[in-house]
């Protein structure tokens, strides 16, 4: 019987190749899901603070739904609620069926729960800003879309990022998730080969290490992000 160093090897009977294939899968996804979930929260965020009535209660009503959703079942509801209906308005049209892959049903399910959950740091932001910034803005004669670019953001961007790093840290782990629905991430390559090789607490190890190097790399990433955020304040 192999050992465990063959087992995880890349010779011809280990599944080193499979788990680094998963591996990319499972980057790729959160790299992927990333600029959506927060370009879909930064969206309700505005949402939140419009004059529109009916704008900031579809944007409450969205959070309040997807915040409060498990994402298993989110993912659910996107793989097979939204294919479903996808189907049946393509047949209506008479186009044949479209199926919804893995990859983008997990993007787009982990996508909306983090904007869920990404709306409420921005709006936590937003608030921090003191309101003086603005109206200096304006007294300067900037624009609204000037003021909000070169005044506003920076600011939200730098008071939001501890929040929206706690939640990729959740995004990068819940793409474990998607493996419930084929996806061969990290988490289904190494299941596959815990069943097939009868080593769960081997393989079941080597995901652990795996995820807590993506998570450690993660951290090192967003420090350096939060650091060059805030240069200004070290020059200071």
């Amino acid at each position: 019987m192999p050992d465990s160093l063959t087992l995880i090897g890349f010779g011809p009977t280990g599944w080193g190749l499979p788990i680094l294939a998963g591996v990319a899968v499972t980057i790729s996804l959160a790299i992927a899901t990333l600029p959506l979930g927060l370009a879909v929260g930064f969206l309700l965020a505005l949402g939140k603070q419009s004059e529109d009535r009916a704008l900031r209660l579809s944007s409450d009503i969205y959070t309040t739904i997807f915040r409060g959703l498990p994402e298993l079942l989110t993912l659910f509801l996107v793989y097979f609620g939204a294919q479903r209906l996808l189907n049946i308005a393509t047949g209506s049209l008479g186009l044949g069926n479209f199926e919804i892959s893995p990859f983008l049903s997990g993007m787009i399910a982990l996508g909306v729960v983090f904007s869920a959950f990404a709306s409420e740091v921005f709006l936590s932001a937003f608030r921090a800003v003191p309101q003086g910034q603005g109206e200096g803005a304006n007294a300067l004669g900037l624009t609204r879309f000037q003021a909000m670019r070169l005044v506003i953001l920076p600011q939200v961007l730098r008071f939001a990022l501890p929040g929206l790093a706690n939640l990729y840290m959740n995004l990068l782990k819940d793409t474990s998730l998607v493996s419930v629905v084929g996806l061969a991430d990290t988490m289904r390559q190494t299941g596959v080969a815990a069943r097939v090789t009868r080593e769960p607490f081997l393989f079941f190890g080597v995901a652990i290490a795996i995820y807590l190097v993506l998570t450690i790399l993660s951290s090192v990433v967003i420090g350096a992000i939060e650091m060059w955020t805030k240069r200004g304040e070290v020059r200071r």
